[in-house]
């Protein structure tokens, strides 16, 4: 039992430390959490910690469909409620039949989103391509060098392109890999993961509003707030919050949690859909935005001298409605030429 608790401690700190890299966050943090995984690993079979490290690169450094599946999966269970349950009380309760359809409305839209952000190229720089793309973008000279070559691909890197190391390629104007679509998110597949992005965080946020709605309507009807009950010393209490919420939780469990979980996931989605638009609306990428918040110092001392602070200016922001067109109808070598 303890060496379970052990091992499923270790695996939690890896999988943080792993989160914390690929979410931009400080290699100081990332590197904390390693170390602490590392002082388990001493008392942890090494035959267990081959296999969690084996299971972890597996997760987050090798192209996978396991998120995906769970992507779908997270949603077959969520709509299977809404529509066994939700469904058909807000029905009873006389909701109007256009409100109700609105979830399966948004998912269709969503899984058209999904699936063209899945399958559409996001930019890979081929040896065919690779010409006209190193002319789109200027090199700033602070996130992006002139003359940087990708070991992997033997190409010359275009101004804000990055290689992929799920993926294994380089991809023009490279925002990030995500694992949900199990695709890189680029130039040509950007708008794709924006309405994908917005419709998935409207969608939970309506079965949110559609199934709190109906709650209340429940205590409403049943006249709960004016009610009372028996504590456990026999004391007649009025209703509380709390003393609500539980007893909502034992007639409708399946409901309540979902309507946690949905809650959740608006806020969550809500708050990374305006992390998106704002790097949208200042022509930013994700990759852009994580290496700008990082030390200034360049990767290059030939280049840059470390003991020199570069200040990042973005040069790439044409103001907001060129920005959002950017998105949407990415730049082609044929517009540049014209412009010039």
């Amino acid at each position: 039992m303890e060496l379970a608790v052990l091992l499923a401690l270790y695996l939690g700190l890896l999988l943080l430390a792993a989160a914390a890299l690929l979410g931009g966050c400080p290699r100081s943090a990332a590197g904390a959490l390693g170390g602490a995984a590392r002082v388990l690993s001493l008392v942890i079979p090494t035959r267990l910690q081959r296999a969690t490290q084996k299971v972890l690169h597996r997760l987050f450094h090798t192209r996978s469909h396991l998120f995906t599946v769970l992507h779908v999966a997270l949603e077959v269970a969520v709509y299977a409620e809404y529509t066994w349950e939700v469904f058909p009380y807000c029905w009873e309760l006389e909701f109007h039949l256009l409100l109700l359809l609105l979830p399966y409305l948004l998912l269709a839209g969503n899984i058209g989103c999904f699936v063209l952000c899945s399958r559409a190229d996001p930019g890979i720089i081929t040896k065919s391509n690779h010409a006209s793309l190193m002319k789109i973008y200027a090199y700033d000279g602070a996130l992006f060098q002139k003359g940087v070559r990708c070991p992997t691909c033997d190409m010359e890197k275009p101004a804000r392109s990055k290689h992929c190391r799920f993926c294994n390629v380089c991809v023009h104007r490279f925002d990030h890999h995500c694992v949900w679509v199990n695709n890189c998110i680029g130039a040509f597949n950007a708008r794709y993961f924006f309405f994908y992005l917005f419709t998935l965080t409207v969608t939970a946020a309506t079965i949110a509003i559609i199934t709190a709605a109906f709650l209340i309507q429940v205590v409403l009807l049943t006249n709960m707030m004016h009610g009372s009950y028996i504590d456990d010393q026999g004391q007649e209490q009025a209703v509380e919050i709390r003393f609500l919420i539980q007893h909502l939780f034992l007639t409708f469990p399946r409901i309540v949690f979902m309507l946690g979980f949905v809650i959740l996931l608006t806020l969550l989605l809500g708050a990374y859909c305006c992390f998106n638009l704002y790097l949208a609306l200042t022509n930013q990428t994700s990759n852009e935005w994580h290496k700008s918040q990082r030390s200034g110092c360049s990767r290059h001392p030939t280049l840059q001298p470390c003991d020199r602070q570069v200040i990042y200016k973005n040069i790439y922001s044409k103001g907001v409605w060129m920005n959002l067109k950017e998105i949407f109808k990415p730049p082609t070598v044929l517009e540049k030429e014209k412009k010039t």
